[in-house]
């Protein structure tokens, strides 16, 4: 994995060489625009022309939707911006990911325990014990695995002898497990490593590994007679040590010819740790019956889960940045049907005072305007457009008939759809058919207003659900316990 992330950073750095004459303000905005001007040249190059279609309306629809929220500003500018942020946030994502993956990748590598494949090795005094994995090779027996734990280098220290007594007349009742005595063994033992409220740190020995290992297990299928097996249990504090033997009724077992390597392989490296327990290293068997070993250390690597998960939160982020768009385009129209009763109401007050169309919207423009720390309104940015063109030189009809393209919402298309038509052909019910108008969009208003509120109501009802099933969990298990009792 190693390979795949150096390449990945070497990726990022030829970029950072190839795209240092873009004229941008960070250098991840600087690669984004290289990747991006490189499409465009590829695609130009060797897209097909049923792909370039299909691309065409794409990025139509795309500059229709970005026009639509900010109607002052051009429309390549607008794509241009869209592509390089969702491109330098894809490229941050993945670079940081990246690091992140090099850090893990080196924090699991930088310290290995096992040196020249031959010793382990060891914690300094108070340095606690040390877990390893260990792949085993043997020619002609394949590759076994070992998860070891190396204990802390130990040194000299005096033991009361009274918590050994206490603690070995209680040994005898903790490994029993699910057997009734030691002398009906027929279930796995509980051969346990310490014992509460006592400083011993108790390692097993077995006569028999066959029959009864260290780690407690009790294989006794196939056994035609009982066999008794003397279980030594080491009593140790640092190097105090004393043992104590148990016996116990237990059966032989049949091994696989790979069990029973496996097996050997096990007492060597028990017998190494307790050769070599006062020394720095503990040197690893180089061979079992005749047959060399070759070790190596088992590293728990993670960083290649953690670069999926990187990729694939680029790839979620990069869809919620599309997505993101259409979602500001659904709150523009249902900012936009929320004012819609204020203009018309507004129109219909200006024209009731003596102005003319043109003055009450460029009356509107200007109130906007003036607001100090105004908050944006789509509605009045695009009145504002309107009173641009109409002091441009543009006639009336033209003005609101884009003011309704641009809004393109039903209700202000068949207002600028009235207003033009008053002008082209004059009508004097304009006011009276404005002021009916302002009716309507109150109550639609009241409509959507309600509508909103359900649909808050309903994004609600999943936290109730999960809030109901909580309730239910703490009142159902305090009663389910005190029945049983």
């Amino acid at each position: 994995m190693l390979y795949v992330y150096l390449s990945i950073l070497g990726t990022y750095l030829l970029l950072l060489l190839l795209s240092w004459q873009e004229e941008e303000r960070t250098v991840i905005r600087k690669m984004a625009a290289y990747v991006l001007h490189k499409q465009q040249y590829i695609r130009q190059k060797y897209g097909s022309k049923g792909q370039n279609w299909k691309r065409d309306v794409s990025r139509r629809q795309l500059g229709d939707k970005l026009k639509t929220l900010q109607p002052g500003t051009a429309v390549p500018k607008q794509m241009k911006e869209y592509y390089l942020s969702q491109y330098s946030m894809v490229l941050m994502v993945v670079l940081v990911g990246d690091l992140l993956c090099l850090v893990v990748w080196f924090g699991a590598h930088n310290n290995p325990l096992l040196i020249d494949g031959t010793y382990l090795q060891r914690n300094a005094y108070g340095g606690g014990e040390v877990p390893v994995g260990l792949a085993a090779r043997i020619e002609g027996a394949g590759e076994e695995l070992f998860d070891y734990l190396v204990e802390e280098r130990k040194y000299t220290q005096k033991e009361l002898e009274i918590l050994y007594e206490e603690a070995a007349a209680r040994l005898p009742a903790a490994i029993l497990g699910d057997n009734e005595s030691l002398e009906d063994v027929r279930q796995d033992l509980e051969l346990i490593t310490s014992l509460e409220g006592y400083p011993f740190e108790i390692d097993w020995e077995s006569s028999v590994y066959a029959l009864v290992n260290t780690d407690g297990k009790v294989d006794n299928e196939g056994l035609d007679e009982s066999e008794i097996v003397m279980l030594t249990a080491l009593f140790r504090y640092e190097e105090w040590t004393c043992e104590q033997q148990l016996y116990v009724q237990v059966n032989p077992v049949i091994y696989s010819a790979q069990e029973v390597l496996r097996n050997k392989m096990e007492e060597l490296i028990v017998q190494q740790e307790e050769n070599t327990k006062n020394e720095d290293k503990m040197v690893l068997p180089a061979q079992v019956d005749e047959h060399p070993v070759v070790w190596e250390e088992v590293i728990e690597d993670g960083s290649g889960y953690f670069l999926i998960l990187v990729l694939l939160a680029a790839g979620v982020l990069y869809w919620g940045h599309r997505r993101e768009l259409d979602q500001k385009l659904e709150q523009r129209r249902k900012e936009l049907l929320l004012d819609y009763p204020e203009i018309v109401n507004k129109l219909a007050l200006y024209m009731g005072a003596g102005m003319t169309i043109r003055n009450a919207f460029l009356k509107m423009g200007e109130d906007y305007k003036k607001q100090e720390r105004r908050k944006k309104r789509y509605v009045y940015e695009e009145i504002l457009i309107a009173c641009y063109e109409l002091q441009g030189g543009r006639s009336e009809t033209e003005a609101y008939d884009h003011f309704g393209r641009r809004c393109q919402v039903q209700a202000y298309l068949k207002l600028s759809a009235l207003l033009a038509q008053n002008l082209r052909k004059g009508s004097n019910d304009l006011l009276q058919m404005l002021r009916q108008e302002a009716d309507n969009a109150f109550a639609q208003r009241k409509s959507l207003a309600r509508k909103l509120g359900e649909e808050a109501g309903t994004k609600l009802l999943l936290p109730m659900m999960m809030m109901l099933c909580i309730v239910m969990v703490i009142i159902i298990i305090p009663a389910y316990f005190s029945f049983m009792m």
